[in-house]
């Protein structure tokens, strides 16, 4: 029997908002949705969970996270983007076991589940995202990272990234068709300044004869610029200092990308700060697809990515947190309304960046930048139940006209009451109810106290 959720307003994102709306939900999909009216008409005999006086909307996308860098939140503040990287690999290789960083990826879960993020899109180095994902109930993609500035090493990397591939598979075989039917594979050759050319073109082969998805770190920074242009700046320094012979491409990454055949895996480009017009054009050209994410950006002072041109040349585009590393934060409510007002305030453009722009990033499409919006990203009958509520009760959110406007520019990650995928509820009246949020907790400050040690 399908059972009721009904709130002061249910917003679909794709049609338009119903006033004392509800929805029935079956099983992991969604029935009927209209005023509770019909919708109780439809099901007479279902039970109805009352929200009050909420918003019900899709559950929120985050199309680029680090969960195994959760316990380094705001232990690396300060360093020039390049020696950030360093040192942070510094003290993961050297401070963090593996059931460490299954702890810090568990604690991303958990604060991403308390922020009403459904879907998630993580690229990791460390086997511990996926385990965490599973346990956590979320839907998501896992992109397994691979390395190798040297040429000569190509071949290895791709050797390891794939043996990392079909573990992710056996490892998801195990868990079974619930979550197998909840989380996918992709690939994530890091960035230009950590992947050779040739590892590149493997990679890119890789992906399309696996139909893997595949993200890239992309058009970062100026660093990274510059090393593509010339071989100069930061990075270009730190791979001269460890004897790494690294050929630059004399273009730019996007253009690097297009002569290295990479583009043609339509990939998604994380970032894409530092893009022309020409790289705009390719973008467009080759349905590639972007995750922005605006504070991790502003944070480290790479600048701003071209929002607003990538949307005019119809570029599919998302919200990205980032790590909360770098960002501190996982609430994208908080990331949507930094990136509304820091694109208004870039143009001087008042009317940009609406709050209902800003939930279709955060919703539909992000769906589609993680080509998931046949199955997620709005409330239609048929899609997967995958839905969140936001109380509007509180007193920063008092009074509220409209509750579009209160979520994006009043409301918070701590105003979500109820987190659902595929029908299943995560987080309920303050409580995760997936994972075990105390005992995950005291693991984590074990975590943090090793990465407190001075060295």
């Amino acid at each position: 029997m399908p059972s009721i959720l009904t709130a002061r307003w249910v917003l679909p994102i794709t049609s338009p908002m119903i006033n004392f709306g509800a929805i029935a939900i079956e099983s992991e999909r969604l029935v009927a949705i209209g005023s509770l009216p019909d919708v109780c008409s439809s099901f007479p005999e279902a039970p109805v969970n009352d929200l009050g006086e909420a918003v019900i909307l899709p559950g929120f996308i985050n199309i680029h996270t680090h969960l195994e860098l959760t316990a380094f939140r705001g232990r690396l503040e300060g360093p020039h983007f390049q020696n950030w990287i360093a040192q942070l690999v510094r003290l993961k290789s050297e401070r963090l076991t593996k059931d460490d960083l299954l702890a810090s990826a568990r604690l991303g879960c958990v604060e991403t589940i308390k922020a009403g993020i459904t879907t998630l899109a993580d690229t990791s180095d460390a086997d511990a995202p996926l385990p965490a994902l599973i346990e956590s109930g979320q839907r998501g993609v896992v992109f397994q990272e691979c390395f190798g500035p040297k040429s000569e090493q190509a071949e290895n990397s791709l050797d390891e990234l794939m043996a990392k591939i079909e573990a992710h598979t056996e490892a998801l075989a195990r868990a079974g068709r619930e979550a197998q039917s909840r989380l996918s594979l992709g690939i994530s050759p890091h960035a230009p300044y950590s992947v050779s050319a040739r590892l590149y073109q493997l990679a890119a082969r890789f992906a399309l004869d696996r139909k893997l998805d595949i993200a890239i770190h992309t058009a970062e920074s100026a660093d990274e610029t510059k090393l593509m242009r010339d071989g100069s700046g930061a990075f270009g320094d730190s791979l001269r200092r460890r004897e790494i012979d690294f050929s630059s491409a004399g273009s730019s990454t996007i253009r690097h990308f297009d002569r290295l055949g990479v583009l043609e895996t339509a990939p998604l480009l994380i970032h894409c700060v530092t893009l022309d017009e020409e790289d705009l054009r390719l973008l467009a050209e080759h349905e590639a697809r972007v995750a922005h994410c605006p504070k991790s950006n502003a944070k480290f002072g790479h600048g701003l990515a071209p929002l607003i041109e990538l949307q005019k040349d119809g570029v599919r585009l998302g919200l990205g947190t980032d790590s909360v590393a770098s960002n501190n934060s996982s609430d994208l409510i908080e990331e949507a309304r930094f990136c509304s007002l820091l694109h208004r305030a870039a143009k001087k453009n008042a009317t940009l960046c609406t709050a209902e722009e800003m939930l279709r990033l955060m919703t539909i499409e992000g769906a589609r930048a993680l080509k998931m919006e046949m199955e997620i990203g709005s409330l239609e009958v048929g899609k997967q139940a995958d839905l969140i509520a936001i109380d509007l009760r509180n007193a920063e959110n008092t009074p509220h006209y409209d509750p579009t406007t209160a979520i994006i520019f009043s409301c918070s990650a701590r105003d979500v009451v109820l987190t659902m995928v595929a029908g299943r509820v995560l987080y309920k009246d303050h409580h995760v109810l997936s994972l075990d949020e105390q005992e995950v907790m005291r693991r984590i400050h074990t975590v943090s106290n090793k990465l407190a040690e001075n060295g």
